[in-house]
């Protein structure tokens, strides 16, 4: 009985490690089958839920040139031929955009498509279609494109860019050079860009960088994350020695635009209509230091008016050169860009609190944001 007992065990063992082999074999079996089948990596995976909503944008417009350059022609034949003339021309030029709805909405750059006579979209499939502009916004640099075919290929899934953090993967789609279907790789190497930073004082942006290749044509296409989801625009890059530094427009500032666009046709922004310096205590103190200085600058932080624009806003508040902006709508205020992110948030005609250092007294001022001109 004993001997039998024993050896009834041992067969209980062998059974178990007979099944533990065979479940690892058919796992091993299936990974091996999986990898064999489709031996690619997260970028290839990503890139097929977003490529088929890719596409290239080609633009024209009608502009004048002079026939001949006037520098170059001989007084002789200028004589004979007399002034040279203005003829017609067609400029073309191309970007590319992303399909971001069922309707066949096409987000861009308001600088592809802008002052255009003809806009035509080709599908990833090679679908040739006219495109119609729905509106631009050159604050934001963001436009919308309607396809006005219905033959259109599957859009884009909209990821959450107020999720991204420094060091997350950012894959670059467009048609670089005309080239279709290029894809680049790259990590998002910042958060929070000030484009006023990058020599563009006419924009209200906070970009994502990253060094993912962004060429020529990539304008207006998706830069999307891991999971294969739309977190950004391409909308400029700075080259240099060493990698190129691409930026992106955030997604959810580009859904928000584009929500404006296609509900209006355009996107009010809220101005007071000051130029603005940023001051701190050590700029201050170097500043009050000057036996030539004209006048003493508070030694703390804030917004300077460094000039009020006439007829505006600021200048109907009562709004002077020299004020130090301290906060707004009782949230402080350090440095310019603060300033400007809250007139953003701000309403069109009604009311918004100024707190103003003048003369070392600290006042409030009431002002009403009006839209930014010369946009319509």
């Amino acid at each position: 009985m004993k001997f039998l007992k024993i050896k009834f065990i041992n067969l209980i063992q062998i059974f178990i490690i007979i099944c533990f082999c065979l479940v690892t074999f058919y796992q091993n079996t299936e990974v091996l089958a999986l990898t064999s089948s489709a031996n690619h990596n997260f970028v290839s995976y990503a890139v097929k839920n977003v490529g088929p909503a890719v596409v290239k944008i080609d633009t024209e417009r009608l502009v004048e040139r002079q026939q001949f350059d006037p520098t170059l022609l001989d007084p002789l034949l200028r004589d004979l031929l007399g002034e040279p003339g203005i003829v017609p021309d067609r400029e073309r030029s191309q970007g590319s955009g992303v399909i971001i709805n069922e309707n066949g909405l096409v987000l861009t750059n308001a600088h592809v498509v802008e002052r255009v006579d003809d806009v035509s979209v080709t599908l990833a499939d090679g679908t040739i279609c006219d495109g119609q502009v729905l509106g631009t916004d050159v604050v934001t640099d963001l436009a919308l494109v309607k396809i006005k075919e219905s033959n259109y290929s599957g859009f884009a899934p909209l990821g959450n860019s107020e999720d991204l953090e420094v060091g997350d993967w950012a894959i670059a789609l467009g048609t670089p050079y005309g080239l279709e279907k290029t894809v680049t790789l790259g990590i998002v190497s910042s958060l929070h860009r000030d484009i006023n930073s990058l020599g563009f004082s006419d924009k209200r942006l906070d970009l994502i960088q990253t060094d993912a290749a962004i060429n020529p044509g990539n304008s207006g296409g998706p830069l999307i994350n891991a999971n294969g989801e739309v977190i950004g625009i391409n909308t400029l890059v700075r080259s240099g020695p060493g990698a190129g530094l691409g930026f992106a427009i955030p997604i959810n500032l580009a859904k928000n635009v584009s929500d404006q666009l296609l509900k209006n046709g355009e996107v009010i922004h809220p101005y007071l209509g000051v130029q603005l310096i940023s001051l701190n205590p050590k700029i201050a103190k170097e500043h009050n230091q000057d036996p030539n200085s004209i006048v003493q600058l508070p030694e703390r932080n804030g917004a300077l008016i460094q000039s009020v624009i006439p007829n505006s806003p600021a200048e109907k508040a009562g709004l002077r050169r020299g004020d130090l902006v301290i906060a707004a709508e009782n949230i402080s205020i350090k440095e310019p860009k603060a300033l400007l992110d809250e007139v953003e948030k701000s309403q069109i005609g009604k009311v918004f609190l100024l707190d103003v250092l003048r003369d070392n007294k600290e006042i409030q001022i009431n002002i009403k944001p009006e839209p930014l001109p010369g946009l319509t």
